[in-house]
């Protein structure tokens, strides 16, 4: 018979005695630590930052597939470029929609994706450079929806510096590309340079009609740009949605003596146009040009 009280601990419940359930304790806490290279290795969740540069990933693929294509040509399935990539069909989607949008692919319901119609391409150039008509693959034509003459006003007459009461030829055309809408244009001309004046003179180059029919010869032009939006009737004209992204081209044009001969205000659709800028830089120049760097170029639009 053991003394009692002696040195042997009953065991506890389940068969385990203190001392074991206090290693087992020490176990599961260490258990419970993180495992520093576990945790190196285990797959980390999708950040932003990584599906950005997955999207970039699939522009730049997307850019690569339509450069080998010419406008008009399908390219490949989501399905297939998904597959290709491997990347979900959100991701791809999110770099599909952002192309639409910028003009370079189309998609059309129940058909596809499409490489977009080639853009117009305008270069800035140099005050002291001659500028050149938009180039496009394609040949520029016009339309005119409406031709009238009416008093100047005080805003337009001071623009062309003539007299509120002076009259003017209003004309608004449409111009296309290859039959694709591509600008709605407002011209305004002091009537007096322009007598009898007609809408087939307008559906030609204007420029080309002052110089070769009335003896005038455009020399300079100012001219600014800035985004805006479509209103409905804009939409509708150059066949694109409501409220779609533009170029508005406000720009005055002088001919040889100084005197202004045009006030045009243009509207181009911001899917099909864009501006190219050539730059000369110099060792040592800043980073950023001056705030009136600006005023050593000129911006054209539509030069005819």
């Amino acid at each position: 018979m053991e003394p009692h009280g002696g040195g042997r601990t009953e065991p506890e419940a389940g068969g385990r005695t203190a001392s074991d359930l206090a290693d087992r304790t020490e176990a599961d806490a260490a258990a419970d630590r993180p495992d520093p290279d576990a945790a190196a290795s285990r797959p980390r969740p999708d950040t932003g930052g990584r599906t950005a540069f997955k999207r970039e990933r699939v522009r730049e693929h997307l850019l690569t597939v339509i450069d080998a294509r010419r406008p008009g040509d399908a390219i490949p399935s989501e399905r297939t470029l998904c597959a290709t990539l491997g990347v979900s069909r959100p991701t791809l989607r999110a770099a599909v929609d952002e192309l639409v949008a910028t003009g370079a692919l189309v998609r059309e319901h129940g058909r596809g994706m499409f490489v977009a119609p080639d853009k117009i391409t305008q270069e800035l150039v140099a005050e002291h450079h001659t500028a050149d008509a938009p180039r496009s693959r394609g040949s520029w034509t016009s339309t005119v929806l409406e031709l009238r003459t009416v008093r100047a006003g005080a805003r337009i007459g001071r623009k062309l510096t003539i007299s509120p009461a002076a009259q003017l030829v209003h004309v608004t055309r449409l111009r296309y590309v290859d039959g694709d809408p591509i600008a709605l244009e407002h011209l305004h001309v002091p009537a007096d340079l322009v007598p009898g004046l007609t809408v087939a003179d307008m559906e030609g180059g204007f420029y080309a009609h002052l110089r070769e029919k009335r003896g005038i010869r455009t020399a300079h032009a100012v001219q600014s740009i800035e985004p805006t939006v479509l209103s409905e009737e804009e939409a509708a004209l150059l066949d694109v949605p409501v409220l779609s992204p533009a170029l508005l081209f406000d720009r005055i044009t002088s001919d040889t003596a100084g005197r202004p001969v045009e006030y045009v205000r243009s509207l181009y659709r911001g899917d099909r146009y864009r501006i190219v800028s050539r730059l000369a830089l110099r060792d040592g120049a800043p980073d950023h040009p001056a705030a009136d760097a600006a005023r050593a170029g000129a911006w054209w639009g539509t030069v005819d």
